[in-house]
């Protein structure tokens, strides 16, 4: 049966998207969180449709999209959005919606909590606002990981006024039960501080996974008063390049100003994807899901197989695997051995945090036989 995943080696080498063509021709492209995947029906229909009627401008307007984005909110972790006028607004993409309210939040040289090993992309966000990351890195990263709420305290004693939360957590996979969630709004509350939540893996949590994903702005009345939720269909239906990403508050007053609405817009093909995916592409990431699924399991066959020292404890969320290389003696980046000797190419733990030193991350969403090639090249480069 087909799948979004059923492109070979040979396809994708064949269509060099963007992904493909920043390597060279022997590298097998394994770092950066994009999919190797077909394109929903009906998101390709709706860009398709634009571009047969010359609608290519500015962005129109966004209810559409905040309509869509509260009913896949509603239906899948029943998440009512709406109902605060302001509540909910659009950005480019999640990366400008973090910037830009940290930039209101914050004043240079001020810290922000993060939980390394943690998405690599958050240190230049804050350097570029000379904001100061406080490490509080996750407890038990080998074992799949887990929050230190000790740490969480501790820093927030300190004086940070703001914790920047990945969640599900990148690159670990890992699915926030509520009652941790809830013990960080408390937190927070207690010192002050707003929690900017990344969610931006959020439709992609596993069927399988032990716990389901649960909204930052769900968990609590305090969670709703101190919290900032971010979230775009970038991830989950590939399409990252259209830039488009949704925030949610409660506290609308928290928005930054600096801006006009205007300046945050998404790209209006970014609109027209969005409310394909949302509201007509469900099935399409359903089935997405499930595949995500049986990749990480083969991961964890192929990895037992032909690289037993690699630790591995699979994630339940999204289409990334956090390897544990320490015992292969590669040093500080595993990944570079991978890349000079096997030609995979993967993303380097160190610049996931300290805590990434040893480590390497490998993005699974793509086929079975480019996962089995990328493993194949891993283990050859040992050789």
């Amino acid at each position: 049966m087909s799948t979004p995943f059923d492109l070979s080696l040979a396809d994708m080498r064949t269509h060099r998207s963007a992904k493909w063509s920043r390597v060279p021709d022997d590298v097998l492209p394994a770092w950066t969180a994009e999919m190797d995947v077909r394109t929903a029906p009906a998101i390709r229909e709706a860009l398709h449709a634009a571009v047969d009627r010359d609608d290519l401008g500015y962005a129109g307007d966004p209810a559409p999209v905040v309509d869509a984005f509260a009913g896949f909110a509603r239906d899948t972790w029943g998440w009512e959005t709406q109902g605060t006028p302001g509540q909910t607004r659009t950005f480019a993409d999640v990366g400008q919606a973090a910037k830009e309210t940290l930039r209101a939040l914050t004043s240079p040289g001020d810290q922000v909590i993060i939980n390394p090993p943690v998405y690599l992309s958050f240190y230049p966000w804050l350097a570029s606002l000379d904001l100061q990351p406080l490490e509080v890195p996750m407890l038990d990263v080998a074992a799949g990981g887990r929050l230190d709420l000790d740490g969480m305290q501790r820093a927030l004693e300190s004086g940070a006024r703001v914790v920047l939360l990945c969640t599900p957590h990148n690159p670990l996979g890992y699915v926030y039960s509520r009652e941790e969630l809830a013990a960080v709004a408390e937190l927070a509350a207690a010192h002050d501080a707003v929690v900017i939540s990344d969610e931006i893996h959020a439709p992609l949590v596993h069927p399988g996974s032990p716990r389901p994903f649960v909204p930052f702005l769900t968990v609590s009345d305090t969670a709703r008063e101190v919290g900032i939720a971010l979230h775009s269909p970038s991830k989950a239906w590939n399409i990252a390049g259209l830039k488009l990403a949704v925030g949610v508050t409660a506290v609308p007053e928290r928005w930054p100003h600096r801006l006009a609405p205007a300046d945050w817009s998404p790209s209006i093909l970014g609109q027209y994807a969005a409310v394909a995916a949302y509201a007509d592409s469900r099935d399409w990431l359903e089935g997405t899901v499930q595949e995500l699924e049986r990749r990480t399991a083969q991961l964890s066959g192929l990895l037992a197989e032909q690289l037993p020292e690699v630790g591995f404890t699979p994630g339940h969320a999204s289409y990334l695997a956090w390897l544990d290389c320490r015992r292969l003696g590669l040093g500080d980046d595993p990944a570079r051995t991978f890349l000079e000797r096997g030609r995979v190419l993967l993303s380097a733990g160190p610049d996931f945090g300290a805590t990434g030193a040893g480590f390497a991350r490998l993005n699974i969403g793509t086929s079975e036989e480019l996962i089995a090639e990328a493993v194949r090249r891993m283990a050859a480069a040992l050789t």
